[in-house]
Formats: structure tokens, sequence, C-alpha cells
């Protein structure tokens, strides 16, 4: 799981939730499902509205990387392509021809099919380019959802509040029904402005790093596949590439791995 995500979610309530009981508040006065149901409804509705419907239940599976971390192990990827850039050098490209069945990843297998059905190097980052732009167009529109609707939500709150202030004028002539009335419609405000604000412009922004994060390790992929075609050394390519890991970590004099960050500081 993703601490971060989980972290702050669960920061971002208790700050909000505390702040409220310290001023007298409760849970109980902003827990009104009929104003959930308006914002989280309307919200649905013209997100709806404005995207295929494929787009948005893709966007809906997709929620769950906001919480979960990329699935690829770049370390484990580029510890891969060294392995085949070493064997390519001794036995040739075509032997890798026999360590396609162990790729897992549908983009590298295809850049190694072409590199050992002897495409030019030029060729096949032609082809890959035009593959991975392709496909990151449509996972760009996935954050793009989430944006929309954190854009909706505060709109379809004030709504929501509209709507309750309409049944509170029914009731003027309780003041005490009347102040009650007012206090309940601008829920409605509270939880379109959340679900903007906690909920749907962080998750665009979670899914923009996982985009990103996920085309810089193919763009990786790719890089080594050339790399392997070129005939470059294994210890100059694996240095190239590991520049694309977020999260990159050094080789140590003695062969070891370490994180790259915590090497500087002891120096």
């Amino acid at each position: 799981m993703d601490i971060a995500s989980i972290a702050g979610i669960a920061l971002a309530a208790i700050g909000i939730l505390a702040g409220m009981m310290i001023e007298g508040g409760s849970i109980a006065q902003i827990t009104q499902p009929t104003a959930a149901m308006i914002v989280c409804g309307g919200t649905a509705g013209a997100v709806m509205l404005q995207f295929p419907l494929s787009i948005f239940l893709a966007a809906a599976k997709a929620l769950v990387k906001v919480f979960l971390p990329g699935k690829h192990d770049g370390e484990a990827t580029l510890k891969q392509l060294v392995d085949f850039a070493q064997k390519a050098r001794k036995s040739g490209i075509v032997s890798l021809d026999a360590d396609l069945a162990t790729v897992r990843d549908p983009f590298l297998k295809q850049a190694l099919m072409l590199a050992v059905d002897g495409t030019e190097p030029s060729e096949v980052r032609k082809i890959m380019q035009l593959e991975l732009e392709n496909k990151s167009e449509i996972e760009e529109k996935i954050p793009a959802v989430f944006e929309a609707a954190g854009g909706y939500s505060p709109t379809v709150g004030i709504i929501g509040a509209v709507l309750g202030l309409i049944q509170v004028m029914k009731n003027l002539d309780n003041i005490d029904e009347v102040g009650r009335g007012i206090a309940t419609a601008f829920v409605a405000t509270i939880y379109g402005v959340a679900v903007a604000n906690l909920i749907c412009l962080p998750a665009a922004g979670k899914l923009k790093f996982r985009h990103r994060e996920e085309t810089m390790l193919k763009e990786m992929m790719l890089e080594g596949v050339i790399s392997i075609l070129e005939g470059m050394n294994p210890r100059m390519m694996e240095t190239k590439l590991r520049t694309f890991l977020f999260d990159s970590k050094a080789p140590n004099p003695d062969g070891r791995r370490g994180d790259a960050v915590a090497a500087g500081a002891t120096a």
C-alpha cells in the first residue's frame, strides 16, 4: 500500500474533524446521507456526460492505483536488460529469442521481438515510440476525469445547499427549524468542497505521477533494447538506464547496491 496516500487522507480527515469538535461541533452535524447523495450523484452524472463511458469506467478502476505502488520493479527490469545485453554480446542478439517467454511486460517483449527479428534500431525506436505515445494519450485522459470531478463537485454542493434552503423556506414560521435547516443545507457545500480538494484533485495528481513513472520505465526498456542492438557495453548501458529510475540505487565500490542518496549523505 502507498503509505503517503493513506496517511494523507487520514491526516486530512483527523485535522478537519478534530478542529470542528474543538470548536464545539460534532460528527453527527455533518452526517447527511441526502447531501452525500446529491454531491456524489450529481458529480458522477456530470463527469459521465463529459467523458465516454469507457473512460469513466477506466478511471474508476484506476482509483486503486492511488493507494497501491507501481506494479513494475524498475531495478528488476534494469537487471533483466543488463543480463540480456551480456548474453547478446556473447551469443548474438538472436540468442535472446529463447528468453522472450520469460518477459512479462508486453511493451518490452514486443521491442525484443523486433530486435531479434533483425529490425534496425531506428525502426524499433520509431515503432515503439509510436505505441508509447498512443497509449499515453489514452492514459492521460484518466487523471482528467478526476480533475473534472474536482471542478464539478463544489458547484453541485452549492446546488444541494440551495435545495436545502428551499426546504427551509417552508418552515419560516418556526425559527428553530429554520436555524437547523440552514445548518443542514450547507453540509452539501462542505461535501462538495471536500470531495474536490481531499479526493478528486489529489487523486488526479497521484495518477499523473503513476503514469509518468510507468512511461519512464517503458522509455528505459526501449532505450535498453536499442542499446543492446547497438552493442553497447553492459556496464555503460546500466549507467545510462539508471537515470530513468525515480528511486535509483547507485552501485557501491564493493559491487553491492545501496541508496544513492544515503551513500551521498554518508560521504
